[in-house]
């Protein structure tokens, strides 16, 4: 899905995208949140929880604490740079189904959320321009 320049940091998005890739080889990225909502043409008048939410996928989660993972890549998105901190959570293929049906708001990002980076023909991908 292409993204609307003025409203995220494609760039920074793509930057982010590549440094978790080169510690986990992700299959899936989906970013979510309030952000997300803006574009969709949600309502200024509402709660809009997190300004950005970001599921990462990765079989290369596996054997990694979950906390530990995702303070990892937690500290790899620069909430400067995106105007907004990001709720971040990286889940293995098998957990991630696990979540989707489990948390509403992974369930609301892989539902409405825009995709990153997924699993193509020759594997996982940056957003392209």
């Amino acid at each position: 899905m292409p993204f609307v320049a003025e409203m995220l940091n494609e760039r920074e998005l793509r930057r982010y995208v590549n440094r978790v890739d080169g510690r986990w080889p992700l299959e899936r990225v989906l970013l979510g949140g309030a952000r997300v909502e803006d574009l969709h043409g949600a309502l200024p008048q509402r709660e809009r929880g997190s300004e950005y939410v970001v599921v990462l996928i990765s079989e290369y989660f596996a054997g990694v604490p979950w906390l530990e993972r995702v303070y990892q890549a937690a500290s790899l998105w620069d909430a400067d740079e995106m105007a907004g901190a990001a709720d971040v959570h990286c889940y293995t293929p098998d957990e991630f189904a696990r979540r989707r049906e489990t948390l509403p708001v992974v369930r609301a990002v892989a539902e409405h959320g825009i995709e990153l980076a997924g699993a193509g023909p020759s594997g996982p991908s940056a957003p392209q321009n």
